[in-house]
């Protein structure tokens, strides 16, 4: 009688394992992130580490146009600039952003607020002709707007593409590195992006990259 269960028991176990489907446990850290806003953080940070270094810092350093290049192209017509330097943002009446490089002497900072800035003359004058932003408060998204792969069709919605441009711009805050004191008077060396509808409009620049000198 036993070894009549034993075969019987032997039996059910084989048709019970041909009928079940064996799945593979996903560890914790292998899930994907949740679709909806909760996953947002998640899905970005992963986008930044695959594309900051690797790629942006990569195509803002090639394209970026001497400053001096940079104001000629504009004077003559920022649609030509546009096409020329620049890549548009989607939408009618949307800025051009463009990629910039340059140095000049900081004759104005601000730095007693979370959104810091220095002027910096470019062209001899004194008076300041380009502003970098050097956050932690970083105003526009050229820096998304530049970038010839993050896609708007590729995001859930409006607010997650807008949680990428502050994610830009934390990020690029946060690389730079300021002299102690007061840098009025240094000579700033400076990679960035910024965006303008017109020729009239100041130039804001979110830099990638500040260097000084005295």
């Amino acid at each position: 009688m036993k070894r009549i269960i034993l075969v019987a028991a032997c039996l059910a176990a084989s048709f019970g394992l041909s009928a079940c489907k064996i799945v593979k446990t996903q560890a914790p850290d292998e899930k994907s992130p949740a679709a909806d806003a909760s996953g947002d953080d998640a899905r970005i940070s992963a986008l930044l580490a695959e594309t900051w270094e690797p790629r942006l810092l990569p195509v803002i350093r090639e394209k970026a146009v001497p400053v001096t290049d940079l104001r000629n192209a504009v004077a003559g017509g920022i649609e030509a600039a546009g096409k020329a330097h620049g890549k548009a943002g989607s939408g009618a009446g949307a800025a051009w952003n463009f990629a910039i490089k340059g140095e000049g002497k900081v004759v104005e900072a601000k730095l007693d607020s979370r959104a810091r800035t220095l002027g910096i003359d470019t062209d001899g004058d004194s008076s300041p002709d380009v502003t970098l932003q050097l956050g932690p408060v970083v105003k526009g998204t050229a820096l998304r707007d530049f970038s010839p792969f993050y896609d708007f069709t590729n995001f859930r919605d409006q607010i997650e593409f807008a949680k990428l441009g502050r994610a830009l711009n934390d990020t690029a805050s946060t690389a730079l590195t300021l002299p102690e004191g007061d840098p009025t008077g240094k000579t700033a060396t400076f990679i960035g992006v910024f965006a303008i509808r017109s020729a009239s409009e100041p130039w804001l620049i979110t830099p990638i990259s500040v260097e000084f000198a005295q």
